[in-house]
């Protein structure tokens, strides 16, 4: 099996866990690893990949041929992320304008959906920019999303001033100390947020093609349980575990997003959790408890 994963802890423990199992594994070296994304749930270019939880409930609602492996490979806070150069408060977005790399990505679904949870903003009033296409070809943004110019980037863009908001993760420019967030102690505000659900916004997990999960189910259940071992290990502390593992731990981040996701158009209508732990027992012929529910 061929498997882009972006840690390599993670993809040392696939490959022990694919090798125990007599099925040959290729890590595919992909960087950023969410490059790999649109090879795999469109074209099926590779068996197993990390990838953003929008991307999945977007390849899942457009009907693509991938399921879930529960394994968090990437979760973290995600308020900090809404920056700015200017003395402007979180409700100021309203009328101005905020870049975004992609509009489906997954670090922005989460940003906007807190914007509108906690702080009452119109997305709708907001003057949004987006600077690339999502992963799965049959999506398009919303109407009320301008792209930018073509060979526009976002954090030149945010750096020169002609946006007054990014929502930035691994994008964010370094080495500029007038960037701050938006969001007042924004680590106070996220691990009360986390505490509050009960679950992180978690940014990252594994997929597993529905072929690959049918012809090698047997190897990729023993891929599960070494990656799960790894991710449960390096879970970080706070209110709640950074890298949760198992259907049932990653229900309440999934169903979240998945609910932002459809508000914000970036799902036709929000993609039900039990949906996706039918479709992944299914394709490798194990019962929820097998992979933690």
């Amino acid at each position: 099996m061929k498997a882009v994963l972006g840690r390599d802890d993670l993809a040392e423990a696939a490959a022990a866990g694919a090798k125990a199992a007599g099925t040959p594994f290729e890590r595919v070296d992909v960087k950023p690893v969410h490059k790999a994304s649109k090879g795999f749930v469109n074209d099926s270019a590779v068996d197993v990949s990390e990838i953003a939880i929008v991307t999945l409930l977007q390849a899942v609602a457009f009907g693509k041929p991938v399921v879930l492996l529960p394994v968090t490979a990437l979760g973290r806070f995600q308020h900090q992320t809404l920056v700015t150069r200017k003395d402007l408060p979180v409700t100021a977005v309203e009328g101005r304008t905020v870049g975004v790399r992609s509009w489906s990505q997954t670090t922005c679904v989460w940003v906007r959906g807190f914007l509108t949870e906690q702080y009452g903003v119109d997305l709708r009033e907001v003057d949004w920019i987006a600077y690339e296409d999502g992963h799965i070809r049959e999506y398009t943004d919303p109407s009320w999303v301008r792209r930018a110019p073509a060979g526009a980037k976002l954090p030149q863009d945010f750096l020169d001033g002609r946006v007054d908001f990014g929502i930035m993760g691994n994008d964010l420019p370094k080495g500029d100390d007038t960037i701050h967030p938006v969001i007042e102690n924004a680590h106070d505000v996220a691990t009360e947020w986390s505490a509050r659900k009960g679950f992180v916004p978690v940014n990252h997990v594994i997929a597993v093609s529905e072929a690959a999960a049918r012809e090698h189910a047997g190897a990729v259940c023993a891929m599960y349980d070494a990656m799960a071992t790894v991710a449960e290990t390096g879970g970080g502390k706070g209110p709640v575990p950074l890298n949760p593992v198992g259907f049932d731990a990653l229900r309440g981040p999934l169903t979240q997003a998945s609910a932002f996701a459809a508000e914000q158009g970036v799902l036709p209508a929000p993609v039900d959790y039990d949906d996706l732990v039918a479709r992944s027992c299914d394709a490798l012929g194990v019962p929820p408890s097998r992979l933690g529910g």
